[in-house]
């Protein structure tokens, strides 16, 4: 039976073949061909709705959204460069991926993993779409819409004791929607710090994976496991609110300082002052400051006729960089006319402190900063201070804008909160920054500047000569002994012009802002309305830091 099967098939199998050659060349010449007909166009417009949603896909954002734009002109240089910049993205993968190869030689056999071609091909990525979004932060947001389609030549060779295993990308497809984000912004070229880069959806991947000459994706479930598993590991390093964080320019050049804490300091008293009046005495007072702030000096009383002055005030100042700065004293003697006499003066660097601990120190008086000066032989004088230096607290610190909660590394979530009793409770720093204003016109003059007004206190912006978009950017601190609960800050816009006469002064705009929101969020940052103003915004941003 086995015979006369096999012989059965082998009779079929060679009649078959002579048939099949014979109709295959019938077919062949006397078949006629089919005339290829030109392809219907139509408008738009013409489209049912069945044809339309087929297209939809291919249809580009800025044709759907009225918010991205067309950047054809950005797609033209980035085809002119792409010779240039395919060479050099290959050589950033290079250098990053040796460390990475590097870890797996030795294990599993593996004798050497490299590159054998790396090239992203002729065909450049494609922008369909750009968009901008405005944030109140000191930052620029892109959000372009990245496709394409290339032909990249990538074979990658790994040797396992004597075998060559070769596996080779072809057919490349990607369809991403990055979130660029540009911050902090800076006075130093190229004016941005860092790019903080995340994605706003699972990106679309699509590849062939060749290795030893077969198509891996052809193998039925292989596909879908290795698609899901790209998509799954990307998906987990930068989707949003995940992010990569490209550093630009050295944090040292472009380092902002905020602040980090607040220095008590009490001055006691002065022992043996110079004799700087007729009568053989004194007016003394103290200023002190700390360096690199350009706010001005805190002062004490004036002590009249004495030599050996007791104040015993206390005085509190913010502190950004205690490692670097230094308190700096200075004691004059009072002059009704004229300029006030300096007594002595001397420094004290923050480092020699230590946080929530009070140090008294009793300072002999220089003439000036040349402490090895010869001829500063004449006694001046002491005087005795108590520094207490306290730090915010770090976990008081919020979060500063939109890009720090894109950081992984900065996300809000890995902070610990503070309960209700310690954010109601206790003293801190209020600070209020006044970016700018829009749409302020006055019916005389523009000329605009912000007065704050807090407490009794009256800080005021610098004036922008002729705008109704004025630019300030003006940091103002209160030290409070209490959280602001139930306080209000009110901020008006004014115009001022030169000279003396009638309506030299106008207001163009005033708000009020209360405070309790700030307390329990640590931070409020936008824009509001100016009341008694048409169009007016103001830009301003507060924050409150518990020490």
């Amino acid at each position: 039976m086995a015979f006369l099967s096999t012989l059965t098939g082998i009779i079929g199998f060679g009649m078959g073949v002579p048939f099949g050659l014979l109709l295959g060349f019938y077919f062949f010449i006397y078949s006629k061909p089919k005339i290829v007909q030109e392809p219907i166009t139509r408008r738009v417009s013409q489209l049912d709705n069945t044809a339309l949603l087929n297209l939809l896909h291919d249809i580009p954002l800025w044709v759907k959204c009225p918010d991205y734009e067309r950047v054809d002109w950005l797609n033209k240089i980035i085809a002119d460069m792409w010779p240039y910049l395919n060479k050099a993205i290959c050589a950033s993968i290079r250098s990053m991926t040796e460390p990475m190869f590097a870890e797996y030689v030795g294990m599993f056999q593996i004798k050497t993993i490299a590159f054998e071609n790396l090239s992203l091909g002729t065909i450049p990525p494609d922008i369909y779409g750009f968009k901008i979004c405005e944030t109140n932060e000191n930052e620029l947001v892109l959000e372009p819409a990245v496709r394409w389609a290339g032909n990249p030549n990538i074979v990658l060779v790994v040797k396992v004791l004597t075998f060559r295993i070769t596996i080779q990308v072809v057919d490349m497809q990607i369809l991403v929607a990055p979130r660029v984000t540009l911050k902090p912004l800076v006075p130093t070229i190229p004016c941005f710090a860092n790019v903080s880069v995340s994605l706003l959806k699972r990106p679309e991947i699509d590849f062939g994976l060749n290795v030893l000459g077969g198509d891996l994706m052809s193998i039925p479930g292989v596909y879908h496991i290795i698609q899901r598993t790209i998509k799954m590991q990307i998906a987990s390093l930068y989707l949003w609110p995940q992010s990569l964080e490209i550093p630009i320019l050295d944090p040292s050049t472009v380092a902002i300082n905020k602040p980090v804490g607040i220095l008590h300091v009490k001055v006691v008293r002065a022992h043996k002052l110079l004799k700087m009046d007729f009568l053989g005495t004194s007016d003394p007072y103290v200023k002190l400051n700390l360096t690199g702030e350009s706010l001005p000096a805190k002062k004490t009383s004036i002590k009249k006729r004495n030599l050996n002055p007791v104040w015993n005030e206390k005085f509190k100042l913010v502190v950004k960089d205690p490692e670097s700065q230094v308190l700096q004293l200075e004691v004059f003697d009072w002059d009704k006319v004229g300029t006030h006499d300096r007594l002595g003066m001397q420094f004290v660097p923050l480092k020699l402190l230590t946080a929530n601990e009070t140090k008294e120190f009793k300072l002999d008086l220089l003439k000036h900063t040349f402490i090895a000066d010869p001829y500063d032989k004449k006694p001046r004088g002491n005087i005795v201070i108590e520094l207490t230096y306290a730090p915010f607290r770090e976990e008081s610190i919020k979060v500063d804008g939109i890009g720090d909660v894109l950081s992984r590394k900065e996300s809000s979530l890995d902070r610990p909160s503070l309960n209700s009793s310690e954010v109601l409770s206790g003293a801190g720093l209020l600070s209020v920054t006044v970016q700018g204003a829009e749409d302020v016109e006055g019916l005389r003059h523009n000329n605009p500047y912000a007065v704050i007004r807090f407490r009794g206190d009256k800080k005021k912006t610098k004036k922008i000569k002729k705008t109704r978009h004025p630019l300030w950017n003006e940091e103002f601190q209160f030290m409070l002994e209490e959280p602001p609960l139930n306080d209000t800050i009110r901020i008006q816009v004014m115009s001022r012009r030169k000279g003396i006469g009638f309506h030299s002064k106008e207001c163009l705009g005033k708000l009020d802002i209360n405070l309790t929101d700030v307390v329990h969020n640590g931070r409020i940052n936008t824009k509001y309305h100016l009341l008694n103003s048409k169009n007016g915004k103001i830009h301003v941003d507060i924050k409150w830091t518990i020490v």
